[in-house]
């Protein structure tokens, strides 16, 4: 299989226009619920005006519900401010094919401001952390990072499953599927569609395979820094959609579809040299960088916990014995513990089990930097590793709803700190709009436990 040319050049473009292999580009930020926003734009205009100028979209796109609902309490846009616009800078290191669109490619955007110095929006995510990345390049330090989206696949379309109000979908494998070779054939057909779209759109993939709920899978992919593989993951999780749409299904990563085992975003980090050298252990074992940066997440994993799981359906996957967790701890290769440490030499790396499939990247992975860089800053010590088993441990509980983690980073000096008044205020409110959504809804569950007998 060729490798894709990625990024592709403004010239490959170009040639591809005139010899009519691509008619559309998509032009793609990520918003603060994960997704991909943005415009189609014909490749001709997109050739001769966007790729110098640009283009502009409604500011009001930071600034609403998962629904679209326009809601108050955001800083930087309101109906009193008038709901102006804010332009799309185009990433050109991002532009890459999609094969599963016909004659597609995208270009994903940062944000910034229209005033006289085109400031950044601060609160865009991949600003967020692009800020993070910045401080650790200011340590002469390179941020690399994986990250581990499961999902259910169901042989429903995305239609009729709304219509069924999402209930009563048939899973694509009825039994525990983890690492079957014979229960993941039946969906063999979409996973190898995903990996290979993936691929053609300049991702390296390595490998899928089951999990462990009904129709649950995995495809990973290549570690690398930390700012591209959020790039990626949001390609990845918009074009595992489309494709699975294609084929006449519906996936979601959502954390906790049913009582079963959630969708996890294990993220994996690690820090370099600018120069490629490696930081975490140079030959002998973990270096006093790897243990401050260890200690520096663990110390702020319950403050910076909104960023890794921002939604009130995310606290239903740290039940105890569920391969999600519970305690804040670190351990050696322990699955039990919020944070575990794997791989030796070049490899060694820290794991963060707490997000779950439906983070924003961005914000995820700046949590986890911000924290380690923290620890780093601090010299913080790291206590001994966790050993057995950390779901009946005396370890602090990881928040256990919305509202705890809302607090948390809300009064984190940390948080604060490393981030901003005006980004913590930004993403605080997202989880009062969230909260105030929930609460004044009446549920399937209490309907079933109400409706006759109370």
């Amino acid at each position: 299989m060729t490798r894709p040319e990625f990024p592709l050049s403004l010239e490959r473009l170009r040639s591809q226009v005139e010899l009519g292999a691509v008619d559309t580009v998509v032009v793609a930020f990520t918003d603060m619920q994960g997704r991909l926003q943005g415009k189609r734009i014909h490749a001709p205009f997109f050739l001769d005006v966007v790729a110098e100028h640009g283009t502009e979209g409604c500011n009001y796109l930071l600034a609403v519900d998962v629904d679209m609902n326009t809601v108050s309490g955001y800083a930087i846009s309101s109906w009193e401010r008038g709901y102006g616009d804010m332009e799309f800078v185009l990433d050109m290191e991002t532009l890459r094919p999609i094969p599963w669109l016909p004659a597609t490619v995208m270009v994903q955007c940062d944000l910034a401001w229209l005033d006289a110095e085109h400031s950044m929006v601060a609160q865009s995510p991949r600003q967020v952390l692009k800020a993070q990345v910045e401080r650790a390049r200011e340590r002469g330090l390179v941020a690399m990072a994986g990250t581990e989206l499961e999902f259910c696949v169901f042989e429903d379309t995305y239609e009729a499953a709304w219509d069924a109000e999402y209930r009563g979908l048939t899973p694509s494998n009825q039994y525990n599927v983890d690492y079957s070779l014979l229960g993941t054939s039946r969906v063999e057909p979409l996973l190898r569609d995903i990996r290979n779209s993936m691929y053609g759109a300049g991702l390296i993939v390595e490998s899928a395979k089951g999990e462990c709920n009904l129709g649950q899978h995995e495809i990973a992919f290549r570690f690398c820094e930390a700012v591209a593989n959020a790039d990626a993951h949001a390609v990845y999780k918009h074009g595992a959609k489309e494709i699975a749409a294609m084929h006449g299904k519906a996936l979601t990563f959502m954390a906790k579809f049913n009582e079963r085992e959630g969708n996890s975003c294990h993220i994996h980090m690690s820090l370099r040299g600018a120069d490629g050298t490696i930081a975490f252990d140079e030959g002998d074992g973990p270096t006093p960088l790897f243990d401050h940066f260890v200690a520096g997440i663990q110390a702020t994993l319950a403050d910076m916990t909104l960023l890794y799981a921002p939604n009130v359906n995310s606290y239903k996957r740290f039940q105890p014995g569920s391969f999600a967790p519970t305690a804040i701890a670190w351990g050696h290769d322990n699955r039990t513990c919020a944070l575990r440490v794997v791989g030796h030499g070049p490899a060694l790396r820290v794991e963060n089990r707490v997000p779950g499939g439906d983070i924003n990247p961005y914000l995820a992975l700046a949590g986890m930097l911000a924290g380690g860089l923290y620890g780093i800053e601090n010299e913080l010590d790291l206590e001994p590793a966790f050993e057995g088993n950390a779901y009946n441990s005396d370890k602090a509980h990881v928040p256990r709803t919305l509202t705890q983690a809302r607090e948390l980073f809300a009064n984190s000096t940390v948080a604060r700190k490393v981030f901003g008044d005006e980004v913590v205020d930004h993403y605080v409110n997202a989880a009062d709009v969230e909260l105030a959504a929930f609460n004044a809804a009446v549920t399937d569950w209490e309907r079933i436990r109400g409706f006759e007998r109370l």
